[in-house]
């Protein structure tokens, strides 16, 4: 029998992904639930896993390929007895029936993967209720996570017979949603789901990870107080290492004081509107005022000359794209001048880890590039050992990748240091935010000509304000402006950078 892959649901407002790698090649013998392929989409990276066990037959969508929601992405040839119990059921539901005494085979629904750094999801809707029949690949419930709304689809036909977590429910990667009782006779089972229940849990007879047994007996852990996540409800280690930490967090978890309300008049109330912040929205806010109740943010301000960095990319910019093949623009100017000042500063290239301080002997500096969907930050790495070409064609080719919404979160991690541009949308000056765990953040503005004294002459130059923001708890005052002058002497005569002055 041949199975479809598809793509599956990328989430809220998510309409395509880009094939980034194959797993598996046609030919290759698969098992079910076993990763076939990663597709890329805007936000997350999305791991598709085989529907059944067999050979992968043709890949339809090749790496590199754009697909959309629901699109083919290869076919599987579902192998000698590898067919999937409901259609057996249905194919042969008398006999089917006469030995199974207890309905039809549960079936776990499990939290899809997340995407790389994301951990947890919160549970926001059930489409479904308990008793619901539903079809394969209908919704079940929708989860939401720092990143994307992603809706579960039922791995298989017949009954929801349990939901193991309830709306509002913070959930982990890989742990089990409910289950649905498969096959023709899940109408019984939904009928009668408390004997149907006994008797599931008494016919269990799986033997658990011999890691998760012995991880279980250090922590002091039963059975019964671990949700199993592997093949037929085994408990793994991971399911041990995460009742472990829930158990931990539980007693921590505090709720935080509601903030009051000032009183609304009734004529205003009535035209209000009140929406549930979406878990996104949540963590944005959470994360910036942490951000703000953690470092100690200073912002100190400087002004610089564009003079000369603008006669010398008006002189070699011609040169430098027929030679290197990319335009000549002022963010490598930037980059370098900043890589330049962090090696005399070091300090607002660290960052705090507990009671050390951290300091990074490289520089992957962020550049804040604005898409269609939002602000990202793309990291170069080693910035410091690269040249002015390899930095622009890095950034040309992060930034034409951030506005086909290709980014990975791969690629927008780990940075030590972020330039962010206001200028581009005409800000003269503004005051970034820092991006934890990071000490420190340079902000660019408009370039506006502005009359200056210069030896005694009142002269028209294109000034640029500077701004930047840093954790003053490692780094002092003196050591913050030393470096946003070492920036600003940089730019104003570029031959320091070769001089390495």
């Amino acid at each position: 029998m041949t199975t479809e892959v598809r793509v599956p649901t990328l989430g809220e407002s998510v309409t395509e992904a880009t094939v980034a790698t194959w797993f598996k090649k046609p030919g290759d013998s698969v098992n079910a639930d076993e990763m076939l392929c990663e597709l890329e989409t805007d936000k997350v990276t999305v791991e598709v896993p085989s529907p059944a066990a067999g050979t992968l037959g043709e890949i339809v969508a090749a790496e590199g390929d754009t697909v959309g929601v629901d699109a083919l992405l290869a076919t599987l040839t579902a192998g000698e007895g590898a067919a999937p119990a409901p259609a057996a059921a249905a194919a042969a539901p008398a006999p089917a029936a006469a030995p199974s005494g207890d309905g039809g085979a549960p079936v776990p629904v499990m939290v899809p993967a997340l995407g790389e750094s994301v951990s947890e999801a919160t549970v926001s809707s059930w489409f479904k209720q308990v008793g619901d029949s539903v079809a394969q690949d209908e919704m079940l419930c929708e989860l939401e996570t720092d990143k994307v709304s992603v809706e579960v689809p039922a791995p298989a036909a017949g009954v929801l017979t349990e939901i193991m977590a309830a709306e509002g429910a913070t959930v982990q990667a890989a742990s089990q949603l409910g289950v649905i009782a498969s096959g023709t006779a899940a109408a019984a089972a939904a009928a009668v789901p408390a004997p149907a229940a006994a008797t599931a849990s008494g016919s269990k007879d799986v033997a658990n990870a011999p890691s998760a047994e012995k991880a279980m007996a250090e922590a002091g852990l039963n059975a019964s107080q671990v949700t199993g996540t592997g093949r037929d409800g085994r408990i793994m280690k991971e399911d041990v290492s995460a009742a472990v930490a829930a158990a931990k967090a539980a007693p921590a978890a505090a709720p935080a004081p509601a903030q009051v309300r000032g009183p609304v008049t009734a004529d205003d109330a009535a035209r209000e509107e009140r929406v549930k912040m979406t878990r996104l929205r949540q963590t944005i806010a959470r994360r910036l005022k942490d951000s703000q109740n953690t470092a100690a943010m200073l912002t100190t301000y400087n002004e610089v000359d564009m003079t000369e960095v603008m006669a010398l990319r008006n002189e070699y910019k011609d040169l430098f794209l027929k030679k290197h093949g990319v335009k000549l623009g002022f963010m490598s100017f930037f980059t370098k001048a900043c890589c330049h000042a962090l090696k005399e500063v070091p300090e607002v290239n660290a960052e705090i880890d507990g009671t050390d301080i951290v300091y990074k002997n490289f520089v992957h500096m962020g550049i804040a590039a604005g898409t269609p969907t939002g602000l990202v930050v793309p990291v170069i790495r080693d910035a410091d050992a690269m040249s002015f070409a390899a930095i622009e064609k890095a950034i040309a080719e992060k930034g034409a990748r951030a506005r086909d919404g290709k980014l990975s979160m791969a690629e927008m991690q780990g940075g030590t240091f972020t330039i962010s541009n206001g200028g581009v949308y005409g800000s003269l000056m503004s005051s970034p935010i820092l991006n934890p765990p990071q000490s420190g953040i340079l902000g660019m503005h408009k370039i506006q000509d502005r009359p200056m004294a210069i030896n005694g002459q009142v002269v028209i130059r294109p000034m640029m304000y500077l701004a930047l923001s840093y954790d003053h708890r490692i780094v002092d005052g003196k050591g913050a402006v030393t470096f946003l002058v070492r920036v600003k002497e940089a730019l104003e005569d570029p031959r320091r950078l070769l001089m390495d002055l």
